[in-house]
């Protein structure tokens, strides 16, 4: 079994041709050196603990019947533990109230093409896909992201779940002198005629078996679990508290760390007090960084509070930050060249001495805003580094900590845990770097948090944008040409290139491709328009940023459906029939509008309905979302409903599914109404959870979700509910209040 899971990840029996390896003019020899000494195969290193089998790379069965499923995929709240779960649990045969789950061990054979391919998109999206794929292999970049976990893995996880369920028959059949494929499992037991044997039972014998090499899935639906809202195996140990998170985390020994860091830009550490920071009970030490200081003490509230009596200074940057230099770089961006992502048609002849109808948009910085600040405690111990964090990337954070203390990786270990919410915030790598370096300097272990106004100012955000939209109406509404024209910070090439920049494939992948795609990712409409273009006008604001829960798409779907929604106004004609009458070959998303539409009691989005309808397909999935919301006193937005139709293929677990549209839902009303910080002298102003107008429990809508039965391979859900939010709240406030409102947060373009 470990050889075919290797062979599956490693390419056995697969080879490049010679055109798709010769690709970036000279860069062909090199691609040709490299795959010659690239392994082709990888073995598990699951650890078996006392009475344990292990069974390839995913599964470990017990003598007392138990299994424990290997999930290299990061949990925040998603449900990705109780997904993988399932699904090995439900081609296995496997009773659910003996399945549990342990994090997987940093290997090749766990790396995440899809999800790299996605986060990573305009560094990897320039390589063939059987390079990129290599590439993510080899490197054992095991990564959460782009709603890609069931998407990657579930072929995998049933695979290796119906293998682990062929050797069990085997060494049953072998004790009953019967054909193994007589045999069956169910309720961990195997099972052939009135015979029967437990999985603890065959489990050291099973495990010496050799399975077929293409071991038969499991068909029909008696005794099955996929589809079933079984319980989530995080819950138990959520509500009585039990639950660790980084946080919790205890060495012997250890001491707790904060930290100040310098603010966006080229800067750089200048002074701090350490005396005064001495003066405080329990303060240990100072351990200073080229752009950063942290106080470790006894206890972290004195680390907090020995910085602010430091007062640590750092060199201004010499391009100054705010809020007028961010909004002028998105303006000259929009008006300056920019790169032709998306061509079909001749949107030129189209829009020859025609009269076409414009609009402009905008979308402020958002913040994660995680629950959880970064946070990662080190320990150095026999020379070997080891590291406890909340982390979407395991092998990048290794490699961080690794080189910020000149150590080997195969000297470091990282300890993944649960996060408390990320939405692409723990991608990131400074918190396990710093943490490194001052674990190292103080010899002991450290557990280093930043404060939340640390996290406010040190986020990657979410890049703000700028959108020219223009398009051609023709008769009866018939939208003929389309251009895009967005500016917005080339947040795909930063990103690869701080978290990635180190890889030499890379880096000549950045170096070959033009634009960026991640900046305008989502921006080509669904509709059927016959000439369309999608620009992007890279924008150079001094900010940094990083992926956001459904990256661009986050603002792309709020241009496309508010502006879709302008233009049929402007077409006189209602905004689901304009909608439906564009998506001919799109019938799952047609269904979507239709199913949200009726459930929700659409009544056309007239004046004074206080109705708006956003659809939007992402990541292999489908979703229409209708909002009732007005204008409220004090320059508030109140939406008192949200009703969404959902078809995301097929469904694990349903109740996971609706738990991610929900809190998407509620997510994206977030990102419409607030979740956004201005910037003064280099440094974001929203340092609290209260300055950020997020949504209370007295603020929540009533929402209805609606999962359309497809048959579909399974799409992605944990992003799905987020872009159609705001638009279809802006157009729900065009019909209750005549008020288009065309920059995210809205309002926030209102005086």
């Amino acid at each position: 079994m470990a050889k075919q899971a290797a062979a599956k990840h490693a390419g056995e029996g697969w080879r490049p041709s010679r055109r798709t390896l010769l690709i970036g003019g000279g860069a062909g020899l090199g691609l040709l050196v490299a795959w010659a000494v690239w392994p082709r195969a990888y073995s598990p290193n699951l650890t078996a603990d006392a009475g344990e089998s292990v069974y390839g790379a995913w599964i470990k069965i017990g003598t007392d019947g138990h299994v424990t499923v290997a999930v290299p995929q990061s949990e925040q709240g998603q449900g990705v533990f109780t997904a993988f779960a399932q699904i090995i649990a439900d081609e296995l045969g496997a009773d659910w109230k003996k399945v549990g789950v342990e994090a997987a061990p940093l290997n090749p054979l766990y790396a995440n093409p899809l999800g790299a391919a996605t986060v990573f998109e305009t560094a990897l999206g320039a390589l063939p896909e059987w390079l990129r794929e290599r590439q993510v292999v080899r490197s054992a970049l095991m990564l959460t992201g782009g709603s890609s976990s069931i998407r990657q893995f579930e072929p995998e996880l049933r695979a290796a779940g119906a293998a682990a369920r062929a050797m069990l028959c085997m060494a049953a059949a072998r004790r009953w002198g019967v054909d193994w494929k007589a045999c069956d499992t169910v309720a961990s037991q195997v099972v052939s005629g009135g015979q029967r044997l437990g999985f603890g039972a065959l489990a050291e014998d099973a495990a010496d078996e050799t399975p077929p090499e293409e071991p038969p899935l499991r068909t029909g639906t008696a005794n099955r679990l996929t589809g079933q809202r079984v319980a989530r195996l995080d819950a138990p140990a959520k509500v009585d508290g039990s639950l660790n998170y980084a946080a919790d985390v205890r060495l012997p020994g250890m001491v707790f760390a904060a930290v100040r860091q310098g603010p966006a830009g080229d800067t750089a550490l200048l002074t701090a007090d350490e005396a005064l920071a001495k003066a405080v009970p329990g303060v240990l030490s100072i351990v200073r960084g080229d752009r950063w200081v942290a106080a470790v003490a006894n206890t972290w509230w004195a680390a907090e509070r020995a910085l602010a009596k430091m007062r640590p200074a750092f060199r201004t940057p010499a391009e100054r930050i705010d809020n007028v230099s961010l909004e002028e770089a998105l303006a000259k961006a929009l008006d300056g060249a920019g790169t032709r992502i998306v061509q079909t048609g001749d949107l030129a002849a189209d829009f020859r001495g025609a009269r076409v109808v414009s609009a402009e948009y905008s979308a402020g910085l958002a913040l994660h805003a995680a629950l959880e600040p970064m946070t990662c405690t080190a320990a150095i111990r026999e020379g070997r580094l080891s590291l406890w964090l909340p982390t979407q990337a395991p092998s990048l954070a290794r490699a961080a900590a690794a080189a910020a203390i000149g150590m080997g990786q195969d000297q470091v270990t990282v300890h993944p845990m649960m996060a408390g919410g990320s939405f692409g915030a723990k991608l990131e790598t400074e918190v396990a770097a710093q943490a490194a370096a001052i674990t190292r300097a103080v010899g002991r272990p450290v557990q280093l948090t930043w404060s939340r106004a640390e996290d406010a100012r040190q986020d990657r955000y979410r890049a703000p944008a700028a959108a020219r939209l223009t398009a051609k109406l023709g008769a009866g509404g018939a939208i003929t040409g389309w251009l895009a024209k967005i500016a917005a910070p080339s947040t795909g090439r930063e990103l690869a290139a701080r978290l990635l920049g180190g890889d030499p494939l890379v880096a000549g992948a950045l170096a070959l491709s033009g634009g960026d795609r991640a900046a305008v990712a989502g921006a080509a409409p669904a509709y059927a328009i016959p000439n369309l273009a999608v620009d992007h006008h890279p924008a150079d604001i001094g900010v940094p940023t990083g992926y956001w829960r459904s990256g661009a798409h986050s603002y792309t779907a709020f241009f496309t459906e508010s502006f879709i929604d302008e233009l049929s106004h402007i077409a006189n004609i209602e905004a689901l029939s304009f909608r439906m009458g564009k998506l001919g070959n799109e019938a799952r998303l047609a269904r979507c509008l239709q199913t949200a539409a009726a459930i929700g009691g659409w009544q056309g989005g007239t004046a004074g309905s206080g109705q708006g309808i956003a659809c939007h397909s992402f990541r292999g999935s489908h979703i229409a979302v209708m909002a009732e919301a007005a204008l409220a006193p004090g320059r508030r937005v109140k939406v008192t409903r949200l009703v969404a139709a959902v078809d995301c293929g097929r469904v694990i677990n349903p109740d996971l599914v609706l738990q991610q549209i929900e809190g998407g839902l509620i997510f994206g009303m977030a990102a419409a109404i607030g979740c956004s910080t201005g910037f003064e002298g280099n440094l974001a102003e929203a340092t609290s959870i209260a300055d950020l107008n997020l949504p209370t429990l007295a603020d929540a809508p009533d929402i209805t979700v609606e999962l359309i039965d497809s048959a579909a391979d399974p799409g992605g859900v944990s992003e799905l509910a987020v872009p159609p939010v705001a638009p279809a709240i802006a157009n729900a406030i065009q019909a209750s209040s005549g008020v288009r409102l065309r920059r995210l947060p809205l309002l926030s373009d209102v005086g």
